[in-house]
């Protein structure tokens, strides 16, 4: 799996890292020599970060305060120091390229006390991490991780922001980005992860977390001055059924501290990604790189794919000669039309089953299963989390010996220390038995996908299923995304709706949900959107009617061997190309201002190709679903001009021929 290429470590001296000690001053520096982490140690622990010229992060305190009063970070005695020089590839089956590359620069401290932190410059950006090498469990009250910038910088955030819920920290982490200046930030407000923040046009930095086990998820706050800083969620004591028909954990009361855990460990990272081009953000690695190893040793059994989904489209078949819903004929429907367009699941969602007892069902599922089988389309079955922890090793060992490939676990919607625990357990429960895993209603993946590569999906995303109550500018959200919450991992963003509306003729209908924008800025999803699982988000029989869109969608893959980031702006528009074998797969999207941009085929490489190219139609701004085809023959010298409608969009297939 891995393949090392180059690993240094060695105490204090001169290496590739650049380590510089002067008193209690240290620093590190990329490989290239482009970013810089300065450290010191003096009355508390505090980092910098600069990209050339640019300071992207002023001197920021860092700590970890432990019920005890101990304050790790305050008044440091360095120890030891260490440091390392690493070049490293990985393969990466189940991603959108098929190796990864891990090139990094690190400097370690170790303190007196036990503990100690690393940090890490990449080429792309910075990292760090606390470790402890305590006996027993420790218990954590607070960490401190500051986020200070030299100005009063914009940054795009996604607050929590949801009703129901009394605890801010019971939340659905889905919600547009507001584009604040950091002065303009409420200070009672909470942020999810991921947030950019433009440091100066055209340099951003996106802050992130990753590795997060057994520990509470990381939200952003307002400080004063140029600060966002870190807040988590404390552990909790008491919980009720709640949320949407009451079938959440919620958490009632909470206790004093926000871990409790194994006093030898290593800690979140603290990740600041550091870009250039906002292309860049688009095609990133740094959390497939400090993820944990994976835990699974046989990847054989996991198989991604497209789903044929039956929720967003309210199970609203027509033209057959039974009453649609969740029964048996309709899912043997759905069943059909996988098999027909090499669809490779189906996914049974909310209804099939009692939400708190999934032992409870009015519905044949094995009957399902079986016919499945016959058809090779593989069937997912929705949960609740409070349903699966009920009894997960019993449910799995069930329904696996059924012959069902997986669960989609909806209704999460918090990531304190429990919750995340809570997942990472169920994810190696699953692989255990041969499941695969789409975690829905659900935070971040943070790397959590590679630790356990059976979790092929993750929510944390206002997807395709807001457009059933209406949201306003979808589109411009849809070109945000890419730059900021997919460089945590997969979304299960749940794109293909073919009812395509303008922005003048939009309206929520739940029956028969329309999409913001058009045909082709729908397409253009399968190429873009990271989903190892992929859900076909619109019903059969228009599918059916709509079988070029339906053509193009199935034979989009889900992982790749190689990405290419062609152009964007986070915000405005957005284009990317993936490829599996020797085919190659591009997408463009823009918001809701027409746009017209030049996509260069140097990517292609060698060789002459045919193209199967769909682009928005002259009225596609009055008709979201207007669009035309065409195919053309292109090579890696040509450049394609392309206009794109009011929220519209491009997608291409490049197929080699000689």
């Amino acid at each position: 799996m891995k393949f090392k290429i180059l690993v240094l470590l060695c105490l204090i001296g001169p290496l590739g890292a650049a380590l510089a000690q002067s008193g209690k001053a240290f620093s590190v520096k990329s490989p290239d020599g482009k970013i810089n982490i300065a450290v010191t140690a003096d009355t508390a622990v505090s980092w910098s970060a600069k990209h050339e010229d640019t300071q992207i992060i002023a001197p920021s305190a860092i700590s970890m305060t432990l019920d005890n009063g101990e304050v790790l970070g305050k008044n440091p005695k360095v120890k030891k120091t260490a440091t390392a020089s690493v070049n490293e590839t990985f393969n990466t089956p189940i991603y959108k390229k098929d190796k990864v590359n891990n090139n990094y620069n690190e400097l370690t401290l170790t303190f007196k006390g036990d503990y100690g932190l690393i940090f890490r410059a990449y080429n792309d950006g910075v990292a760090y991490r606390f470790f402890t090498q305590q006996k027993g469990t420790i218990t954590i009250l607070n960490e401190q991780a500051n986020f200070n910038f030299t100005a009063d910088d914009k940054a795009f955030l996604p607050f929590v922001n949801d009703p129901r819920n009394k605890d801010s920290f019971n939340n659905s982490f889905e919600a547009h980005y507001d584009m604040l200046k950091i002065s303009d930030i409420k200070k009672d407000t909470l942020a999810f992860l991921p947030v950019l923040v433009d440091v100066g046009d055209p340099k951003k930095a996106v802050i992130l977390e990753a590795d997060l086990q057994d520990y509470p998820g990381m939200y952003l706050k307002p400080g004063n001055g140029n600060n966002l800083h870190g807040v988590f969620p404390r552990y909790p004591s008491e919980e009720a059924n709640g949320g949407y028909k009451n079938i959440n954990y919620v958490v009632t009361k909470r206790l004093d501290y926000i871990a409790k855990t194994n006093g030898t460990r290593s800690f979140p990272w603290r990740v600041v990604v550091i870009s250039n081009e906002d292309k860049q953000l688009a095609n990133n690695d740094m959390i497939q790189c400090l993820a944990a190893p994976s835990q699974v040793a046989d990847y054989s059994w996991i198989k991604p794919g497209k789903v044929a989904w039956d929720w967003w489209n309210d199970w609203n078949i027509t033209h057959v000669d039974f009453q649609s819903g969740i029964n048996v004929p309709t899912y043997k429907y759905y069943i059909d039309f996988a098999a027909a367009n090499k669809v490779e699941y189906i996914v049974i969602d909310e209804g099939w089953s009692d939400d708190k007892d999934l032992n409870v069902s009015t519905l044949d599922v094995q009957q399902i299963v079986d016919y499945g089988k016959q058809k090779n389309v593989g069937v997912i079955l929705w949960s609740t989390w409070y349903g699966i922890t009920r009894d997960a090793d019993g449910l799995f060992a069930k329904f696996s010996k059924m012959g069902v490939m997986g669960f989609k676990i909806d209704f999460i919607d918090r990531d304190d220390q429990k919750a995340v625990s809570s997942l990472y357990e169920v994810a190696k429960k699953a692989a255990d038995h041969h499941l695969l895993v789409d975690y829905h209603g659900m935070f971040k993946p943070s790397g959590m996908q590679r630790t356990f590569p059976n979790i092929v999906n993750f929510e944390g995303v206002k997807g395709l299923e807001n457009m059933k109550w209406g949201v306003d500018n979808q589109p411009g959200y849809d070109v945000s995304i890419p730059f900021i919450r997919m460089m945590s991992g997969p979304m299960d963003y749940t794109p293909g709706g073919m009812r395509n509306a303008a922005k003048a003729s939009f309206r929520p209908v739940n029956e028969n949900p329309m999409t913001q924008g058009t045909r082709c800025h729908q397409l253009a999803m399968y190429a873009i959107f990271e989903a190892p699982l992929q859900m076909m988000a619109d019903n059969p029989t228009i599918y059916k009617r709509e079988q070029e869109s339906t053509d193009f969608i199935a034979a989009v893959p889900t992982t790749f061997d190689a990405t290419v980031a062609l152009d964007g702006k986070v915000g405005e528009f957005v284009s990317i190309a993936r490829k599996k074998g020797s085919t190659w797969y591009a997408g463009a999207m823009t918001n809701w201002d027409p746009r017209s941009i030049t996509v260069d085929l140097s990517f292609l490489g060698e060789g002459n190709y045919k193209a199967i190219i769909f682009e928005d139609g002259v009225n596609a701004d009055k008709d979201g679903t207007d669009y035309t085809s065409k195919v053309i023959n292109v090579t890696s010298k040509d450049k394609l001009n392309i206009k794109m409608a009011s929220g519209g969009g491009w997608a291409a297939r490049f197929e080699k021929v000689n």
